[in-house]
Order: structure tokens, then C-alpha cells, then sequence
């Protein structure tokens, strides 16, 4: 409907081909003022281009009311219909903007976050309520249906009365009893099934559609393996307490191997650290892009912002205590892991002393080298109440850096530098440190009740997702974004 444009204009006079061309004509278009108003007189109005002209006016209007007068789609439309700008829009030909992802991809992914939170606080649940060693298979896909018939329970219980676990510990429980362990496994189970599903089906989806960037279309690639990865590593944990060896060791309890346990729940914290941070990065680079605004910053403001020296030093604090933060979260599966919150119930002594006797703390039991070479890192990682008190102070020290980094916000040069997105980010981060301060000595005081612990844990990723936030609301924009921004900037100006 344009090309009638450009047929019109090899019929007017130069005065008529000046006006035409001017930056007037387009604002009378999108504004509907008629568009005789451009020629000076009645001798330079041929009939048949000026109707000509008064419907393309009413065909622009139409656009503008379905789509917006300040749509990016209608600004990158702008130029191309005017002579003036044709050596632009062959530039821009020439060199397109990349693909930026659309906030859709944002929400999927921060959906995705929240379904391995809720996985990670289940797996936490069935940890506590000692139910993950009652599936003894793995059946990656029949295993998504329960027992449907008596027949299928009674030969499910079966396999549950071969393993140590009931030798060792539930010799006296009934069906009914296995049940409840069962069905709380088996939605630990179901969970990851789903958490996969609704990752790579939309990856699947958002890439043959192109809306993903190529460096996003790997590190999401990642996440999709790593998430397979993962439900392997669940069941290579589940199989060390399943081991028969644990029969033949005087005093053995039969549960996971602590490392493995940790090294379960460290994989699901990366890859949910790696959807959260990923989506809001998607969402917060199309708000840049598109409005301008970056933290509660104008785009105009946010370079000197970001390199100053004061902002770049709270920045690299930030990271290394949400370095911190993680770190502390895996010393908590070791103590879960070793059961050691039940040695020591009782703070902020333990056994009346800040710390244990250095003989318990590094107690050469533990050393399996006929040199006790590996005597210190043996304690440290399966000496329940060297385990205990590494956890301790693992999460005073936490609780202390989160509370300096708030600190520092109030400071008069901290305050005017930081954006104001990163400042209530910092007041959250405190917050929350102090409800899982809160929620840790509870726990230990009234000997690990499931309630409290779940909670616990599941205060430890809140915290983190606080502090991956508040990394982020100090991160510059992709280079992407840039060239959008700067783009729809320019076709913005008269």
C-alpha cells in the first residue's frame, strides 16, 4: 500500500516533492491533520495524489491506533517510506540489530526458578523425613506412576524389606507406614520429571522460534544437561545408602553419603542460581532497551554510575558474600547429610564452651592414613561436631557481612552513588538474614523439628536469590541491548 507512495511522487511538481519529503508531512500523517495543509495553493494540488495521499493518511492511521504511535515497530517502519532517509535504511539494512529476548523468555525462566526451589525444598522434606531410600529403582519413565493395585504395593515393599535400611532401622514397619515414605519420594522424584519437561520444551520452542540469543541459546543448552545430570547424580546418591556393606559395620546408620547428598543439592542451587539470574537479566535488559531505565536509573545516568570506584567496590563485596552465602548453604547439607545438628542442641555454646574440645573437633578416628595425613579434612567434612561448628561459623560470619554491606548502603558517598534498586535490595538481604538466623537457632534449639529445618533451607536460597538481585541490579547491559537502545533512541528524535 506504500508503493503507491512512491508512484504518486514522479507526478509532482519540485514544490510539491519538497514538501513531501519534510519531516512535517510524516507528523501531519501519524497526528491526522489533513494533508492539503502542505501545498500552498490550489495549483499545486493535483486531484487524484492528493486522494491518493488522504488514504495512505488514514491507512498510517490505522497502524498507529492498533499498534501504537510510539510502537518500536512503527519507529523502525518510519524512514523507509520518505527519499530523505533512504541512504539510512540501506545502512540499517546492511547491519541489523541482533536478537534480544523478549520478556517472555524472562518469565519462563524465572517459572523454571521456581519450580527447582520447590524441588530443592521437597528434596529437603524428604531428607528429613528419611523417605529417600524408599524407592530402591530408578525407572526414569515408568517410574512417574505409583503402585496402582495391592499386588504392585506388596512387591514395592518387598524391595524396601531387602534394603539396610529396613534391617537396620524400620524392621517393624507396616504397608501403611511405607506408604507415607513412599508417596514423599516419589513426588521428590515426579518434581524433577516436571522440572525438566516444562525447561526443555519451551528451550525447544523459543530457539526454532529465534528469540534466544546465541550466547543464551548455549548457556540455557547447559542448564537443559545439567538438569539430566542431575537426576542421575539423585540416584547415584540414593544408591550409597543402599549399599549392602553397611550390614557388616558395627554401629552404621543407613543414609546417603554426605558428600554425595551435597554435591546433589549444590548442582540444583547452581542451576537455579543460573535461571534466576539468567531471567532477570532477559527481562532487565528489554526494560533497558525498550524504556530507558536501568535500577531505577536513566539510561543517560547508568555509565557513570557503573564506574564508579565506590560502585565497584560494593559490587565485588557483593559477590564475594554471595560466594559466601552458597558456600554456607553446602556446609548445611554436610550437616544434614551427617545428621549434626542433633549432637550439639544448644547456642551459642556448645557444650558450654564457644567450641568443642580441640581433641573432638580433630579426633584421629576419623583419619584413615596410617600418617594421619588426611586427618584435618576428614573432620572437617565427617566429624559430626566439627561439621556443627564449621556450620556455626560459617553462618555467623554470613549473618555479620550482610549485616556490614547493609551498613555501608547508609554511608552519606555510598548512599548518593548506589541506585536506589540496589540499596532496597541490600535492606532485603539483611532481612532475610536475620529470619535465617532466626530459623537456624530454632531449629537446632528444638532438635531439628521438619517444620523448622525445611523452612531453614529453604531460607538459605531466599537469602542467595537476594543476593544474586542485588548483583545484579549493579550489572551493565549486554552489548545487545546497547545497540537496541541506542537504535530506537535514534529514531525516536524529530
Amino acid at each position: 500500500m506504500f508503493g503507491g507512495l512512491r508512484t504518486a511522487t514522479h507526478v509532482l511538481t519540485a514544490h510539491t516533492r519538497a514538501a513531501l519529503n519534510s519531516p512535517n508531512l510524516y507528523r501531519n500523517i501519524s497526528s491526522a491533520r489533513p494533508l492539503h495543509a502542505h501545498f500552498s495553493s490550489a495549483t499545486h494540488r493535483p486531484s487524484h495524489v492528493l486522494q491518493r495521499l488522504e488514504i495512505l493518511g488514514r491507512q498510517r492511521r490505522s497502524f498507529n491506533a492498533i499498534l501504537g504511535s510510539r510502537s518500536p515497530l512503527l519507529l523502525g517502519i518510519e524512514p523507509r517510506f520518505f527519499s530523505a532517509n533512504r541512504s539510512a535504511h540501506a545502512n540499517e539494512q546492511a547491519h541489523p540489530l541482533p536478537t534480544l529476548s523478549p520478556p517472555s523468555v524472562g518469565r519462563w525462566l524465572l517459572l523454571s526458578s521456581a519450580l527447582v526451589f520447590g524441588i530443592i525444598v521437597v528434596g529437603g522434606v524428604t531428607r528429613l523425613t528419611e523417605s529417600g531410600l524408599s524407592i530402591s529403582e530408578w525407572r526414569p519413565i515408568t517410574g512417574i506412576l505409583p503402585p496402582l493395585s495391592q499386588a504392585q504395593w506388596d512387591e514395592e515393599f518387598r524391595k524396601y524389606q531387602a534394603t539396610p535400611e529396613f534391617k537396620i532401622l524400620n524392621h517393624s514397619m507396616t504397608l501403611d507406614d511405607f506408604k507415607r515414605i513412599f508417596y514423599m519420594e516419589w513426588a521428590h522424584r515426579v518434581m524433577g520429571r516436571v522440572v525438566g519437561v516444562a525447561f526443555v520444551l519451551p528451550l525447544a520452542y523459543f530457539a526454532f522460534t529465534r528469540k534466544l540469543t546465541r550466547g543464551l541459546t548455549t548457556r540455557l543448552s547447559a542448564m537443559a544437561l545439567l538438569i539430566g545430570f542431575q537426576g542421575f547424580l539423585g540416584w547415584y546418591m540414593v544408591q550409597s545408602g543402599l549399599s549392602e556393606d553397611l550390614l557388616d559395620q558395627p554401629g552404621a546408620v543407613p543414609r546417603v553419603s554426605q558428600y554425595r547428598l551435597a554435591a546433589h543439592l549444590g548442582t540444583a542451587v547452581v542451576l537455579y542460581g543460573a535461571m534466576l539470574s539468567t531471567g532477570l537479566a532477559v527481562l532487565r535488559d528489554w526494560k533497558f532497551a525498550i524504556q530507558g531505565k536501568w535500577s531505577g536509573l536513566l539510561a543517560k545516568d547508568l555509565e557513570p554510575v557503573l564506574k564508579n570506584p565506590i560502585v565497584r567496590k560494593f559490587r565485588r563485596r557483593a559477590w564475594l558474600l554471595t560466594s559466601l552465602v552458597f558456600l554456607t548453604a553446602m556446609s548445611g547439607a554436610f550437616v544434614a547429610g551427617l545428621d549434626a545438628g542433633l549432637v550439639y542442641n544448644e547456642f551459642p555454646l556448645m557444650g558450654g564452651r564457644l567450641a568443642p574440645p580441640t581433641d573432638e573437633l580433630m579426633n584421629p578416628a576419623y583419619a584413615k592414613q596410617a600418617d594421619k595425613s588426611d586427618l584435618w579434612w576428614r573432620n572437617l567434612l565427617e566429624n559430626p561436631s566439627t561439621v556443627q561448628f564449621d556450620h556455626r561459623v560459617l553462618a555467623v560470619t554470613t549473618y555479620l557481612s550482610t549485616g556490614l554491606l547493609y551498613t555501608s548502603t547508609l554511608a552519606p558517598a555510598m548512599r548518593a552513588a548506589l541506585p536506589a534498586l540496589t540499596r532496597r535490595l541490600a535492606v532485603t538481604a539483611f532481612a532475610l538474614a536475620n529470619v535465617q538466623v532466626a530459623l537456624g537457632i530454632t531449629t537446632l534449639l528444638y532438635l531439628v523439628p521438619v517444620p523448622l529445618a525445611a523452612a531453614h533451607q529453604a531460607g538459605s536460597i531466599a537469602l542467595l536469590s537476594s543476593m544474586i538481585a542485588l548483583c545484579l541490579s549493579l550489572r551493565a547491559p549486554g552489548g545487545a541491548t546497547k545497540l537496541w537502545r541506542q537504535a530506537i533512541t535514534a529514531k525516536r528524535k524529530p
